[in-house]
């Protein structure tokens, strides 16, 4: 492991690398940790367990609506045109939803629907700007095995940011903070040199755009239960800190997910992997479902959250090997769609489990409410065992890479112009080996 910790470090080195992973980051906190504010602010209005969860899935299935077209006008328009307007909107969208509260509902849905549409596609501008930034396919896939594991760290914090701003303030202070931050962030991303100069590869006019992939197709399908079952969860583990009479227990259990996911990030992404990544990617799947059964069990605290970080532990690495697929099989051109179709489905899924488990927790109970979450991940792993096929050949519409030294100068990365860009959709057609294990998420 040793090995990957020093490349991670290579990587941060690079300029404008942690400036852009740090940005990104902190302008995605609004979105990694939207459902959890939404719900501890509904519920501080007195607002019961299906209005929250409502709420919920509204943001959700707007960020889901939002990111594939808002990353499509990235690919045709560039980051800045497109990110820091969508960010200033989601959060103004935010602040209306604290000043007018939870007391009228179409309102509330308005304001959270639009907060969620206009969440800026951070997320896939990032993994659109490593190849400008880092220049060597190895690095860059280093890079997303970094940015899996800075993830993790994030929805860490982000959850006990949250309850600890509830706790010194407020819920509706949280939401303020959390969006002034999340604007701080896309600021730092757009004007940074790599994103102001950056433009997607030149891309087949088509209405479907990424989605004329069935590789892609069949990847968003899974992953549409993997949400599912983490919107799940952020319901059942409110209705199991109510249980015990403490909203921080709440923050502890997200927290201990996220812990396992970093450690499990941590060691996948130190290894060199070899094979195929669709075939990883369903033992992945196989082993996160298996995690998530045991939390319908509803132990003590202790136990039940020794029981979230091990049901976190093959998450970041599922997600990791996700994104390795995503390369394999997006149509070229298309990066940051790809890549935001994937945070869309998420979206989607989660907003589901967000909706149906909050309905099991008032009918049947706290356990129940758990046990979503295992049916989501023996979901996602039937549709890739019955979509094999449309995931075993790659699609390799890209040009190949251009050719970078073996070893760049330590001056940095090239100059980022549009003629040396190299889109992760033109190294769809690029072996994995040697590579396979830095995910990417």
């Amino acid at each position: 492991m040793g090995a990957g910790v020093t490349g991670y470090g290579e990587i941060l080195r690079a300029p404008y690398a942690a400036r852009l992973l740090a940005g990104t980051l902190v302008g995605r906190l609004p979105s990694a940790t939207g459902p959890i504010a939404i719900m501890l602010f509904t519920r501080a209005e007195g607002g019961s367990y299906s209005l929250a969860s409502a709420l919920a899935a509204v943001y959700g299935a707007g960020t889901a609506a939002g990111q594939p077209l808002l990353g499509r006008a990235v690919d045709l328009r560039g980051q800045l045109r497109v990110q820091l307007p969508a960010a200033l909107v989601s959060a103004l969208a935010m602040v209306a939803l604290a000043v007018i509260g939870t007391g009228e509902l179409w309102p509330a849905c308005a304001a959270v629907a639009v907060a969620g549409l206009f969440t800026p596609p951070l997320e896939g501008g990032l993994r659109a700007l490593w190849p400008a930034v880092l220049g060597r396919e190895d690095r860059v896939h280093r890079a997303y095995a970094l940015d899996a594991v800075a993830q993790e760290i994030m929805f860490t914090v982000g959850p006990l940011l949250v309850t600890l701003l509830v706790w010194l303030w407020s819920p509706a202070a949280a939401l303020l903070v959390i969006n002034a931050l999340g604007v701080l962030g896309a600021l730092a991303v757009v004007l940074s040199e790599p994103s102001r100069a950056w433009r997607s590869a030149p891309r087949e006019a088509h209405w479907l755009g990424a989605l004329r992939s069935p590789g892609l197709l069949a990847l968003l399908g899974s992953f549409f239960f993997v949400g599912l079952a983490l919107g799940s969860i952020t319901v059942a583990g409110v209705a199991y800190a109510d249980d015990r009479g403490s909203e921080a227990v709440y923050g502890l259990l997200l927290a201990a997910l996220s812990f396992g996911a970093l450690v499990g990030g941590v060691f996948y992404g130190a290894r060199r992997w070899t094979g195929e990544p669709e075939r990883r990617l369903r033992i992945l799947i196989a082993l996160l479902a298996l995690g998530y059964l045991p939390l319908a069990l509803t132990p003590g605290v202790a136990a039940m959250t020794v029981l979230s970080a091990l049901a976190g532990l093959f998450l970041a690495p599922a997600i990791a090997c996700a994104f390795v697929v995503v390369d394999r099989h997006a149509p070229r051109g298309t990066v940051t769609e790809a890549f935001s179709w994937l945070v869309t489905t998420f979206g989607v899924g989660a907003a589901g489990g967000t909706a149906v488990a909050g309905p099991v927790v008032e009918s049947a109970g706290t356990a129940w409410s758990f046990a979503v979450a295992g049916g989501g991940g023996a979901a996602a792993l039937l549709v890739l065992a019955v979509t094999r096929r449309a995931l075993a050949v790659p699609l390799r519409t890209g040009e190949p890479a251009r050719p970078v030294p073996a070893d760049p100068a330590p001056a940095g990365p090239p100059v980022p112009d549009t003629t040396a860009r190299v889109s992760e959709n033109d190294r769809n057609g690029a072996a994995e080996p040697g590579f396979s294990s830095r995910p990417e998420a």
